[in-house]
C-alpha cells in the first residue's frame, strides 16, 4: 500500500462515523444547540494525539456580544514554514418544521432513512429511488454542511499524525444560515492566530455541498456569489379610503418598486459567461398595526440581490433609479385616474401635489440632523441605543429594528410630502472569485482546473469549474478589493452598521486569500429530504481535498513529536 493510500486507509468509515455523531447534534441556527455542535467539534480533537500534546492549537473562539454565548470552534496543526491552508464549514443548520411526521428522526439518519422507507410512496420520485439505492444518506445537515465538516475533522485528524510542511487551520462556524456571524467573528481570530503563529494564509476551502444539473459530473467553485439586501420604506400621506384622492397610498408606489425589481434581468449580474440569479423580495408589509378605514401611513420591504462585480454602489443607485421610475409611473397612474374621475363627476380636471422624493438612509439623515438640531441628536442616540439593545438581545429582529429606525426618521422629517427611502439591511456578502484576484502565482494559478484533472485520471469523472458557488456562503469572507469604499457606502446606506451589524472589513481586506468549494454532491438542501451522496463523502471529496491542501503545501515528511501514528488512530 503506497503513502497516499495509507492515509486514506479505513478514512471512509471514520468520516461516516463522524457525521452521524455531528448529525446527531440538533445545532439549528439561532437555539442553545449552536453550543451543543462547537462542544462537539471540541470533544472530537481532544482525543487526537497531536492536539492533545499542543492543547494551545486547539479552542474556541467567542462571538462578541452574542445572545446565545456561541463560539467559533478553531484546530490549527502546525508543520513547517508560514504557508496554510484555511478550511472552513458550518456547524448550523435549518429547522426541521418541513419533516412532519419525521421530525423526531431528522437528527438521525438511520432512524430516519427507516421512517422514509415506510412512507416511501409519499415521496418524490427522485428521492425515493435514491433512498432505495442506498447511495445517498439522509438527515438534517448531512449535505448542509456536516457532511462536509465531518471530511475536513477526519482529514485534519489524520494530517496532524506526520510532520509536513506549511500549517493546516480548520474553523466549524455557527450562524451562517443567518447573519454568518461565526465567519465575520473567525476574521478577527484569524488576525490573532497569523500575528501568534506568522502564518501566511494561501488558501481557504469551505466544503459546501454542490448540486449536479449531470449526475455524472461533479463541480468545484472557484468563488463565491456576494449578496445584498436593499430596503425601501414609503411614506405617504394619510387619507380616509373613500377619499382616495386625497392621500397617497404607500402601497401602491411599494408594489410598483416590486414589480419592478422581482425577478428583474437588470439586476442580473453577468461575468465570464456566468450569471447571478435575479433578485427576489423576502418581506413587504404595511406599518399599520390595527384595522382601520384610513390607508396606511407608511410600507417597508426588502428584497435579495446577488453580485458577481458589482458594488454596493452600483446597486443601490439602480435600486434609486427603480424608485424614481415607480414614482413617476404611479402619479402618472393617479393623475390619469383623477382626470377620468373628474370628468365623470363633471368637475374641473386639476393636478394631483405629489411630487417625486427619493432619498438615501444618509441622506434623510442628514435632513433630520438639519430640521431637528442638538435635541434631535439626543433623542436619537437615546433611540437607537434602547433599539441596539433590543436588536442584540435577539428580542427584536434586524429588519424590524431597521424599519423602526427609518420609521423615526421618516417622522422627524415629516412635512405631508410622501418620499421613499432605500439603503442596505444586514447581511452583506462581498462577491468572491479567484479570477478577480491579481496575478496568482503557481500552485494556486488554476487551481480547479487541476483537480478537475485529478478526478478525471483517478476515477474517470469530469467535474466543470465554476468562478461563483452560487448557494451564497462564508467564502465571500476570503477577502475584499475594496473595502475603504465599501465601508463608506454601508456608513452612508446601512443603518445598523458598525454599530448592530459588525463587519470587520479592515480585517477582511488584510486577510485576502484565494478560495475554492470542494464539497461532496448533495440533494434536496433544507428539505425533509436533504441527503449526501456516499461515495463523495466517503472517498472522493477528501481525495480532492487532501489533492488541494497537497498542492499548495506540499506532501507528508517524517513524523513528528506527538504525531507517531498508533494503531487506534486509524478507524
Amino acid at each position: 500500500m503506497n503513502e497516499r493510500e495509507s492515509f486514506f486507509d479505513a478514512i471512509g468509515g471514520e468520516i461516516e462515523e463522524i457525521l452521524r455523531a455531528y448529525v446527531a447534534v440538533p445545532s439549528v441556527t439561532g437555539t442553545d444547540g449552536e453550543r451543543e455542535a462547537t462542544r462537539f467539534f471540541l470533544d472530537f480533537f481532544s482525543t487526537v494525539p497531536y492536539f492533545r500534546a499542543h492543547r494551545d492549537h486547539c479552542g474556541a473562539y467567542p462571538l462578541p456580544g452574542d445572545p446565545l454565548a456561541r463560539s467559533v470552534g478553531w484546530a490549527l496543526a502546525k508543520g513547517r514554514g508560514r504557508e496554510t491552508v484555511v478550511l472552513i464549514h458550518h456547524s448550523d443548520v435549518v429547522g426541521v418544521e418541513d419533516f412532519r411526521r419525521c421530525r423526531e428522526e431528522a437528527f438521525s439518519p438511520a432512524d430516519l432513512e427507516r421512517a422514509l422507507l415506510f412512507l416511501r410512496e409519499d415521496l418524490p420520485d427522485e428521492a425515493r429511488r435514491d433512498l432505495e439505492s442506498g447511495r445517498f444518506l439522509f438527515g438534517r445537515g448531512s449535505c448542509d454542511m456536516k457532511g462536509g465538516g465531518a471530511i475536513q475533522m477526519a482529514l485534519l485528524r489524520r494530517w496532524s499524525l506526520a510532520e509536513r510542511e506549511g500549517n493546516l487551520l480548520l474553523l466549524a462556524l455557527p450562524d451562517e444560515e443567518n447573519l454568518s456571524a461565526g465567519m465575520r467573528a473567525a476574521l478577527r481570530l484569524l488576525l490573532d492566530l497569523q500575528e501568534k503563529w506568522g502564518l501566511d494564509y494561501r488558501l481557504m476551502v469551505d466544503s459546501e455541498p454542490h448540486q449536479r444539473k449531470d449526475p455524472e459530473r461533479g463541480l468545484l467553485s472557484v468563488g463565491s456569489v456576494g449578496k445584498l439586501m436593499p430596503f425601501v420604506y414609503v411614506r405617504g400621506s394619510l387619507s380616509h379610503a373613500g377619499k382616495v384622492f386625497e392621500g397617497f397610498n404607500p402601497l401602491n408606489l411599494l408594489c410598483a418598486v416590486v414589480r419592478k425589481t422581482e425577478g428583474s434581468p437588470s439586476f442580473i449580474d453577468c461575468r465570464d459567461g456566468e450569471a447571478s440569479p435575479p433578485p427576489t423580495w423576502l418581506h413587504l408589509k404595511d406599518g399599520k398595526e390595527r384595522y382601520d378605514v384610513s390607508m396606511p401611513l407608511s410600507a417597508y420591504g426588502y428584497f435579495s440581490v446577488l453580485t458577481l462585480g458589482k458594488g454596493p454602489a452600483e446597486v443601490l443607485e439602480q435600486v434609486r433609479q427603480v424608485c424614481l421610475e415607480a414614482f413617476d409611473d404611479v402619479l402618472s397612474d393617479l393623475q390619469g385616474s383623477w382626470d377620468h374621475f373628474c370628468r365623470t363627476t363633471g368637475r374641473s380636471p386639476s393636478s394631483l401635489p405629489w411630487r417625486p422624493r427619493v432619498m438615501s438612509f444618509g441622506e434623510l439623515l442628514d435632513e433630520a440632523r438639519r430640521r431637528g438640531g442638538e435635541s434631535f441628536e439626543r433623542s436619537r442616540a437615546a433611540r437607537e441605543e434602547d433599539l441596539k439593545r433590543e436588536m442584540l438581545s435577539g428580542r427584536l429582529s434586524l429588519a424590524e429594528g431597521n424599519r423602526v429606525l427609518i420609521e423615526g426618521l421618516s417622522e422627524a422629517v415629516d412635512d405631508g410630502r410622501p418620499h421613499v427611502v432605500y439603503g442596505l439591511l444586514p447581511p452583506y456578502y462581498p462577491h468572491r472569485s479567484n479570477g478577480l484576484l491579481p496575478h496568482q502565482e503557481e500552485p494556486l494559478a488554476g487551481l480547479g482546473e487541476n483537480l478537475a484533472l485529478f478526478a478525471r485520471e483517478s476515477w474517470d469523472q469530469p467535474y466543470d469549474v465554476e468562478a461563483y458557488y452560487t448557494g451564497i456562503s462564508d467564502m465571500s469572507y476570503s477577502g475584499i478589493a475594496d473595502g475603504k469604499a465599501v465601508a463608506q457606502v454601508l456608513s452612508a446606506t446601512m443603518p445598523l452598521f458598525p454599530s448592530v451589524y459588525d463587519l470587520p472589513l479592515e480585517a477582511l481586506s488584510r486577510l485576502s486569500m484565494a478560495c475554492i468549494n470542494i464539497g461532496p454532491w448533495g440533494k434536496d438542501f433544507h428539505k425533509m429530504t436533504e441527503r449526501v451522496f456516499r461515495e463523495d463523502l466517503v472517498d472522493r471529496t477528501p481525495r480532492l481535498l487532501l489533492r488541494a491542501i497537497e498542492t499548495v503545501l506540499g506532501g507528508e515528511r517524517s513524523p513528528a513529536p506527538g504525531r507517531e501514528r498508533r494503531r487506534d488512530d486509524v478507524l
